[in-house]
């Protein structure tokens, strides 16, 4: 299964690269925005997948994935989620 997370862009980096913070966690990873249609801006929630932003989406969009994440995980393991 694949799972793809909405992360929030803080920072723009050179070369098609950005650091961005994954759902509301304290969790930063380097990202890959090349596969996005436009230009990225700071602030923007995008999904991401192996490294690589996919697309990306509203404000309400990402809380909304991530309350169904939070709820499935909830669900799973019985601990709230850690994002």
């Amino acid at each position: 299964m694949c799972l793809a997370i909405p992360a929030q862009i803080v920072e723009l980096q050179e070369e098609g690269m950005a650091r961005v913070r994954v759902g509301e966690s304290q969790t930063f990873l380097t990202a890959s925005v090349m596969l996005l249609p436009e230009p990225p801006q700071i602030g923007d929630y995008v999904i991401l997948h192996a490294g690589f932003a996919l697309h990306t989406m509203t404000p309400q969009e990402a809380q909304d994935s991530l309350a169904a994440l939070r709820e499935l995980a909830e669900a799973m393991e019985g601990t709230p989620a850690p994002f």
